[in-house]
């Protein structure tokens, strides 16, 4: 039964090879990537189910034990991720075989997401900080294929900003895995959890350090975020969404992940709380200057990220419960809120907000996906990330951290003044274009709009596929508020887990 722990990371790797020979045939190529992904969430939800019975589920790939050989490790936290991340990546995939710009480019989409979405579930199951590095690369590769995907010039600059950065990040990365490897003659997690311990103080406080910054890079943390606006919102909305969505977020698994189980303090870290405070507060300053809706949530993720690291800042189960309910809440909100950008841009033929009026009128679903959504990221009650927020700061005023708390307070009060901003540009106000659907033509699902002279815009109407996609997401963010009691137990015990270092050792070590 162990093996299904497996499944989502192999399947999509001989599922991309496959769909890249079938280049001809998109219907297949689209059928497949379903299935194959369908596959992936059914293994994930078998393997949060396992985990969530037994506490931890271990793989020895090759039979070779740890810490010698390959080891898979699905624990609650990385249970709940996968399950999380293979969701949002089944829902995008549906969503972005109605959009016409990766509709177009499927022969070249499909395969390379389904390898994203490999290194993405490695990311989460690896036991072991050199396929931590691998999986890393394998998502970069795909990353950088995607961000491109149409070769428009505006997108070719940002994305070579963030290939740059990115390789900066992976040399840092690989050299950090030498110098551990250096110190402690390992690279298994549960392994380095012991040895880190004989080592100085000073040098695991380095090593400690470096990755932090390499995770810190993925994650865009504050000082090390600044790649990240210029270069999402040029990507076609499906891998926009479902990088803001997910890929920041396994970053901060990686940050959760290795510092609560190698580098542990004996109390709350004041570093980890200040570019927490600096994270929420910048981002939030950042998305009340821009006027585009894409440029505005791509600062909003850098924001929510600070919340995420407050959690774990705190270094207590309370707080880092709080840190994986956050984590879970903005994977679905933000993910949601990019599609529902997509939607926004497809109709009006831009994300400017100066350009668009009045879309409450021609356009309420949409208007209505944006507002609940928008509600929840801004943290107003009943909503999930109001849970999250409220979970957030009980644990702070636990550790007595109140500044942190004011900078959350603060933040939020931003996050919901460019939501306004949202809100007010494309929703309120008079029309300024009028278009009678009947009288345009349909293909393949999405109803084409031809120029108008007074405005200039290319515009598209979103089918139905793209509409039922987002109504999910909704409905997912609101079973997050509705089902939050039973689900916060969940997460209680993953972060138990996590604040214990030696269940995870004596589950893969068995000492």
């Amino acid at each position: 039964m162990n093996f299904v722990v497996t499944i989502p990371i192999v399947i999509p790797l001989l599922a991309a090879g496959v769909s890249l020979a079938l280049f001809r045939r998109p219907l297949l190529q689209r059928a497949m990537s379903v299935v194959v992904l369908s596959a992936s969430l059914a293994a994930s939800i078998a393997v949060l189910v396992r985990v969530a019975e037994q506490g931890f589920i271990v793989v020895d790939l090759g039979g070779w034990g740890a810490p010698v050989g390959i080891t898979l490790v699905a624990d609650r936290f990385a249970a709940i991720m996968l399950v999380a991340s293979t969701t949002m990546v089944l829902g995008v995939l549906v969503f972005s075989i109605g959009h016409p710009r990766t509709r177009d480019e499927g022969f070249v989409f499909h395969p390379v997401y389904l390898i994203l979405s490999t290194g993405i579930a490695l990311s989460l199951l690896t036991g072991d900080l050199f396929n931590l590095f691998v999986a890393f690369e394998i998502m970069l590769s795909a990353s950088f294929v995607l961000l491109t995907l149409g070769g428009r010039r505006e997108q070719i600059r940002p994305a070579m900003t963030y290939v740059v950065i990115s390789l900066v990040a992976s040399t840092l990365f690989v050299a950090s895995v030498g110098l551990v490897y250096a110190a402690t003659g390992t690279v298994n997690m549960a392994d380095l959890a012991v040895r880190l311990e004989d080592i100085p103080e000073p040098v695991r406080d380095a090593l400690g350090l470096l990755l932090l910054v390499v995770f810190g890079v993925k994650a865009a943390i504050f000082p090390l975020f600044f790649w990240l606006p210029d270069s999402y919102p040029t990507a076609p909305a499906p891998v926009t969404a479902i990088f803001a969505g997910l890929l920041t977020k396994v970053g901060v698994y990686a940050i959760i992940r290795t510092q609560t189980l190698l580098f542990q303090p004996d109390g709350p870290s004041t570093l980890l709380l200040v570019c927490a405070g600096a994270t929420m507060i910048v981002g939030g300053l950042g998305a009340l200057a821009q006027d585009d809706v894409k440029r505005i949530l791509s600062f909003h993720i850098i924001s929510q990220i600070g919340y995420m690291i407050m959690g774990l800042g705190f270094f207590t189960v309370a707080g880092i419960a709080a840190a994986i309910y956050y984590v879970v809440h903005n994977i679905v909100i933000k993910t949601t809120l990019f599609l529902v950008g997509g939607l926004i841009e497809l109709r009006c033929g831009t994300g400017s907000l100066p350009r668009i009026h009045g879309l409450l009128h021609r356009a309420p679903v949409t208007a209505a996906f944006f507002g609940l959504s928008a509600l929840s990221l801004a943290g107003l009650p009943p909503f999930s990330g109001f849970v999250g927020k409220l979970a957030l700061v009980q644990a702070g005023t636990e550790t007595g951290s109140w500044a942190i708390i004011a900078a959350a307070l603060f933040a939020g009060l931003l996050t919901l003044m460019s939501m306004t901003k949202i809100w007010a540009g494309v929703f309120w106000g008079e029309p300024q274009i009028e278009e009678d659907p009947e009288e345009v033509p349909t293909v393949a699902g999405v109803v084409w709009a031809p120029p108008r002279e007074a405005t200039g815009l290319e515009r598209l109407t979103p089918g139905r596929l793209m509409l039922a996609t987002t109504g999910v997401f909704v409905a997912i963010g609101l079973a997050l508020a509705i089902g939050a009691g039973p689900f916060y137990g969940l997460v209680e015990d993953a972060a138990a887990d996590v604040a214990d270092p030696a269940r995870y050792v004596e589950a893969v070590l068995g000492r």
